[in-house]
């Protein structure tokens, strides 16, 4: 595997996992997950992911779709 493949795919599983502990919540969110039920609040969390990891996603679909024409 070539360099550049190598270092971008560590950056990649690096992101992923630091991603993967990141359950925090901003200070209104964090006040209503403590008012509500334990499944509310994890559900509160997973939403705030999702919607993290969305914008994620597209730039890096953008950047490889970009990265393909160049090549060409």
């Amino acid at each position: 595997m070539p360099p550049k493949n190598l270092i971008f795919l560590s950056i990649v599983i690096l992101f992923t996992l630091v991603s993967a502990d990141a359950l925090g919540q901003c200070a209104m969110c964090k006040a209503v997950a403590e008012s509500a039920g334990e499944k509310q609040a994890e559900g509160l969390n997973k939403g705030i992911i999702f919607l993290m990891i969305v914008p994620y996603l597209v730039m890096g679909t953008i950047a490889l779709v970009i990265r393909k024409y160049n090549k060409q």
